[in-house]
């Protein structure tokens, strides 16, 4: 599958300003992507239960990282709460609170990564408990569509341009709310069908997926493990060649070798959110593809139609889902206003057992992409593992970006650079090693995706971020 094929059936199609775009790379060197988590501190109390620390991690991805902290403090994973998973590749700081002593926090020594001590608390946080994320964020090598490089002052207005352009179809500093590639997989798009296979209750199905589904730009190393467990399907050989770096993927073959029948509890080697992750990707594809669906209809994504289902948003950028209305010609208007001011926004179906859904020629598109990602008839309920089971919610159209800023980067270094860059440009990339380096600050909502952001202004191809 080609990576146009890839963003196609993401639903990540075209954008919403139809300008040039500045190209180039994201995630070059592991520190042009920074993420810092926009949280209050849980209420310290020196009697509490828990220990806070404000994590750093360099390179970590986030599941990775808990199992790794958990085994040093000698906990279970579920004892240590966070409220986001960050990208592996970038450097990224975090609120942690961890079901253990201080001192054994303390004396945790696990490479890349710093934990600063906070203090003791009574409170654990949640999934989407922070506030934002603040991102700074390098793209290097902007060049043309044509391959040309581009100077750093030509890039930069570019980027002011295709943020006045959004303004003026959304709203300032609006942009669409896509969930972004690396919720799928951007060159191995897996995470999806794997959670079609568990609602499809096929196990057997949603391992070898996991295992054997073959994804664009591979190593050569990875390629053989997914092709040798495919073709023999035998756990020990797979697991002899299986590449260092693809843990999750040897905790499988580990219970297999044991259990070799055993889908069930081999899916279950994967960590608890990534498990849920397969289904809310899933969900994600429908929600994507009626995004898309609006757009190319020429359907406002601010002000609302009669049919739409629209809910209060909160000051961090969060909807109250239980608070949502249905757009009826009595309350048109108010409810236009209402979404022009940011008190309200228009949403979109994340699928489930119990999902509402929008009426008349909106919710036409929504139904529309769930035929497009073949779930229309889902019933979305996981009998072998219920905690699976999603009744389903809404989610923002739009969402705004705060605290924006965009200047020419600072040279890259000698040393740190990807392979990728080193090798320089394929046919089909759009990134010029004599391209101008750009740094863009920024702050997104909880569960906001950047590279969607970045996306919009650079246009490049789905690996390029």
């Amino acid at each position: 599958m080609s990576l146009s094929e890839i963003e196609e059936k993401l639903g990540l199609r075209g954008w919403v300003y139809p300008a040039a775009g500045i190209g180039g790379l994201l995630k070059v060197r592991v520190e042009d992507f920074r993420v810092e988590e926009v949280a209050r501190v849980p209420a310290l109390d020196a009697r509490g239960r828990f220990t806070v620390v404000r994590a750093t991690l360099t390179n970590w991805e986030t599941n990775r990282y808990l199992r790794r902290l958990a085994g040093a403090c000698r906990i279970n994973r579920n004892r240590i709460y966070c409220s986001g998973l960050k990208d592996k590749r970038a450097v990224t700081t975090q609120i942690l609170v961890i079901d253990a002593p201080q001192k054994k926090v303390e004396a945790v020594d696990i490479p890349d990564s710093e934990l600063e001590i906070l203090g003791r608390t009574h409170q654990k946080v949640g999934m989407s408990d922070h506030d934002g994320n603040r991102f700074t964020i390098t793209v290097r090598g902007c060049c043309d569509e044509n391959g040309e490089p581009l100077e750093a002052k030509d890039a930069i207005a570019r980027v002011l341009q295709i943020r006045e352009g959004m303004a003026e179809r959304l709203g300032e500093d609006a942009f669409p709310n896509w969930i972004g590639p690396q919720r799928f997989g951007a060159t191995r798009p897996v995470t999806p069908e794997v959670g079609r296979a568990v609602i499809a209750d096929d196990f057997e199905q949603a391992v070898d997926l996991y295992l054997g589904m073959p994804g664009e730009n591979m190593t050569k190393d990875v390629a053989e493990f997914r092709a040798k467990w495919l073709k023999s399907k035998d756990a020990e050989a797979t697991l002899e060649i299986a590449p260092k770096h693809l843990g999750y993927e040897k905790s499988i073959l580990e219970v297999l070798r044991h259990r070799p029948d055993d889908w069930v509890k081999a899916f279950r080697a994967l960590p608890p959110s990534l498990q849920l992750l397969m289904i809310h990707s899933l969900q994600s594809l429908a929600f994507n593809h009626a995004l898309a669906n609006r757009l190319e209809a020429g359907i406002d994504l601010i002000e609302p139609e009669i049919g739409d289902l629209v809910a209060p948003v909160h000051d961090n950028g969060r909807i109250e889902v239980a608070k949502m209305a249905l757009v009826s010609a009595t309350n048109l208007e108010r409810c236009r206003r209402n979404c022009r001011l940011g008190r309200l926004a228009v949403t979109g179906p994340l699928p489930g057992r119990e999902t509402a859904f929008a009426q008349g020629e909106v919710g036409a598109l929504e139904l529309k992409a769930l035929e497009q990602t073949d779930l229309a008839n889902v019933d979305w309920r996981v009998r072998r593992i219920p905690r699976l089971t999603t009744s389903g919610t809404r989610r923002p159209l739009t969402v705004s970006f705060r605290s924006f800023s965009v200047e020419q980067a600072p040279a890259m270094p000698e040393d740190g650079s990807s392979t990728r860059w080193e090798a320089g440009p394929n046919s089909g990339d759009r990134w010029h090693q004599n391209g101008a380096d750009l740094r863009l600050r920024f702050t997104l909502p909880p569960g906001t995706y950047a590279t969607v952001l970045m996306r919009e202004f650079m246009h490049s191809p789905l690996d390029h971020y």
